[in-house]
């Protein structure tokens, strides 16, 4: 962009200048609807994010403490071992949806169901259902988790999309368009300053073919 002593003072140019605002005024407007939107957004999933954190926070003291349960009625190799023996496969499927421009991931668990019926080497006498109790609540944690991963990511990716779109709304506001106003005003004086100078100097010439018809006047007489 031109500075304001680089404009061209013409009427085209004018004209232009308006329709850079009027493009720049409606960008701006947009601009600030999707930060709106996004900031909407963001504190949707800023909600959920929360309330996954506290409800987190519990099952993680709950599993705790049913593996500590478990943990008093059997030894610490008996409890590696049907971990072990518990493994399991996880899907996980991702889906993206499209926020005002932003992608943000959908993350679905699909775990395998194992329990100790299954397990080749199930003993009634090595497990117990202090072990089940457990392995069940760290299943759910593990869920959890992966729902507040989908969740956090959604959150940064909100926060810069936002921080990129209020800059934007920002340089439109603060710069671009009081730039162009400004050029519009200046090629306005300008354009007004030819005028006038137009019509001093007509007059001029005027008084001046006057003055020498008058006198040619007198010496034709």
């Amino acid at each position: 962009m031109a500075g304001a002593s680089d404009v061209n003072p013409t009427r085209m140019e004018l004209i232009k200048t308006k329709e850079r605002i009027a493009l720049a005024g409606k960008g701006h407007k947009l601009l600030k609807q999707k930060r709106d939107a996004l900031i909407l957004e963001f504190f949707k999933i800023l909600k959920k994010a929360q309330d996954l954190r506290g409800q987190l926070a519990k099952k993680v003291a709950h599993g705790y403490l049913s593996l500590s349960l478990a943990a008093t009625y059997h030894s610490m190799p008996e409890l590696t071992k049907v971990s072990l023996d518990l493994a399991k496969n996880i899907d996980i499927d991702i889906e993206v949806r499209n926020v005002m421009g932003v992608k943000i991931p959908s993350i679905t668990t699909v775990m395998e169901r194992r329990h100790f019926m299954d397990i080749p080497t199930y003993s009634v006498a090595g497990t117990s259902a202090k072990i089940d109790a457990a392995v069940e609540d760290f299943d759910e944690i593990l869920e959890m988790v992966v729902k507040l991963a989908e969740t956090e990511t959604a959150m940064k990716r909100l926060i810069l999309e936002i921080e990129k779109t209020k800059r934007r709304v920002n340089a439109l506001e603060f710069v671009l368009i009081p730039r162009l106003e400004e050029d519009k005003r200046l090629i306005a004086f300008r354009l007004d300053e030819m005028e006038r100078d137009s019509f001093v100097s007509l007059k001029s010439i005027k008084r001046k073919l006057e003055k020498e018809k008058k006198e040619k006047a007198l010496k034709a007489g």
